[in-house]
């Protein structure tokens, strides 16, 4: 499998491992890392950049600038951990891409939908001559995505997998979404072992649906995310703040419009909702899911319930139906449906990607309901900086969608709860499962400020070396 001869081993063996950061540093989107270890030269993701417009600038500037690699490795499915691998492909990369089976299924569904997306605004755009662009063209397309495909290539959780002459990598449950993972890679640099671990995305302790992060004994150089380093998630009570804003809302009657991404968000939210609806604490609304995307992951989780955690296999067990699946549920797949929901003037609740309202039907649906006072728009998770959601959720009086100022009348709510990350407590709780420190640790996939927090907090509580890399800094792993 590897593609190292005993000669380029040598060469390797003599040279020193470095790393380069293309994105995910001083920011939360676009994750991807350059290994450089002589012979052999791997990416560890290859995300989308996202939120401000000057970040979004960089996806194109990559289009044209492709970093050479052998092999990729991948944390997770999330558009930014793997929303460029169709431009990378497209512009010549052949090696394997390594992930989990869940990610490898989840890619698919992903980079599918990320491309129909991009088609779609694209088209959108140039119908109504918004864009500054003529003609607006997308980043990718989905012949584009479907040349990643052939090249995906699955792992099992805690398997030592031989992926060049002398390196070695390993994915752990990184307990973000499903099929998420901490990689750590094994190899040689001048002759002497070298482990490499990146954390991707940890996910929480005792979170619904999923298992805890596992720990790790050692690094000799660690990459950890930061995207919540300088918060604490409130104590909150999903069933009972969920079940408040969802009632309230009913009473006005209006519509519950929840920007929620489709991995792994929308099935935390349609497990809660079947959970209120079986205790009774909520009416039983009709539940819309406007995602075709959604739908296919959703799918994927209700086939891979070996993957969840002994409270979510319990209820499986117990009732012999996907915990993900609540009563009077409709995913809506066609433009045409999901059109017909705006006719609808009795309460319900609407799940609608994207997460940050960045783009996709959510759009639609914001435009329609932001200037009625009688509905509730509600945000589960991280809004980065710059995004529609987090200007909404922030407060702003009125948003510009397709290049038309819509007022902001609903009233917006927001649960913490629902967090996909570990909050600086949590991360903290999983550092302190190395034996001992590692050489150093960068702090990447957060804003400045909770990036700065973190690694002081490690500095102070751990007595670890840190740095928190710069946009293309490259650094010697020695």
């Amino acid at each position: 499998m590897g593609r190292l001869t005993a000669k380029n081993s040598t060469t390797r063996d003599n040279i020193m491992a470095k790393i380069k950061f293309l994105g995910a540093a001083g920011t939360v989107s676009g994750s991807k890392y350059l290994v450089d270890a002589g012979g052999i030269r791997f990416l560890v993701d290859y995300g989308m950049f996202q939120g401000p417009k000057k970040l979004r600038l960089l996806n194109w500037e990559e289009s044209q600038n492709h970093p050479s690699a052998d092999h990729v490795l991948l944390t997770h499915a999330h558009i930014d951990h793997i929303g460029m691998l169709p431009v990378l492909v497209r512009g010549g990369f052949k090696g394997p891409i390594w992930s989990t089976q869940v990610t490898a299924e989840l890619c698919r569904i992903s980079l599918l939908d990320a491309a129909h997306l991009q088609e779609e605004d694209a088209r959108f755009a140039n119908k109504m001559g918004f864009s500054r662009h003529k003609p607006a063209l997308p980043l990718f397309t989905k012949a584009d995505a479907e040349q990643v495909f052939p090249l995906l290539r699955a792992v099992d959780y805690d398997q030592y997998q031989e992926i060049a002459d002398g390196v070695q990598m390993r994915l752990l449950d990184a307990g973000h979404i499903l099929g998420s993972a901490i990689v750590e890679i094994s190899l040689k640099d001048g002759g002497n072992p070298l482990r490499i671990v990146f954390s991707g995305d940890l996910g929480r302790y005792d979170a619904l649906i999923l298992r805890d992060p596992e720990p790790v004994n050692q690094a000799d150089f660690l990459l950890v995310e930061s995207t919540y380093g300088n918060r604490i998630h409130p104590h909150e009570e999903p069933l009972s703040e969920l079940s408040d804003v969802i009632n309230e809302t009913a009473k006005r009657g209006g519509m519950l419009l929840i920007p929620s991404f489709a991995v792994g968000r929308t099935q935390t939210l349609l497990y809660l909702i079947r959970d209120l609806k079986a205790r009774k604490m909520i009416p039983d609304l009709p539940v819309f899911v406007d995602s075709p995307m959604a739908q296919h992951v959703t799918e994927l989780f209700c086939r891979h319930i070996e993957d969840f955690d002994e409270e979510a296999k319990a209820v499986f067990k117990k009732t012999g139906k996907c915990p993900v699946l609540c009563p009077n549920l409709q995913f809506v797949s066609t433009r045409e449906e999901s059109q017909a929901i705006n006719n609808m003037r009795f309460p319900a609740i609407i799940l609608s990607a994207s997460g940050m309202a960045t783009g996709g039907r959510i759009l639609h649906h914001l435009k329609y309901r932001l200037p009625d006072p009688k509905n509730t728009i509600l945000f589960v998770g991280y809004q980065s900086v710059g995004t529609r959601g987090q200007l909404i959720k922030d407060g702003a009086r009125e948003i510009k969608i397709h290049g038309e100022m819509i007022p902001v009348r609903a009233r917006i709510r927001s649960l913490e709860a629902f967090s996909g990350h570990a909050d600086c407590s949590e991360i903290m709780r999983w550092l302190g499962t190395f034996k001992k420190p590692p050489k150093m640790t960068f702090i990447v996939h957060g804003e400045v400020e909770s990036s700065t927090a973190l690694a002081n907090q490690i500095h102070q509580s751990l007595g670890w070396k840190t740095h928190i890399p710069g946009y293309l800094e490259s650094f010697n792993l020695t």
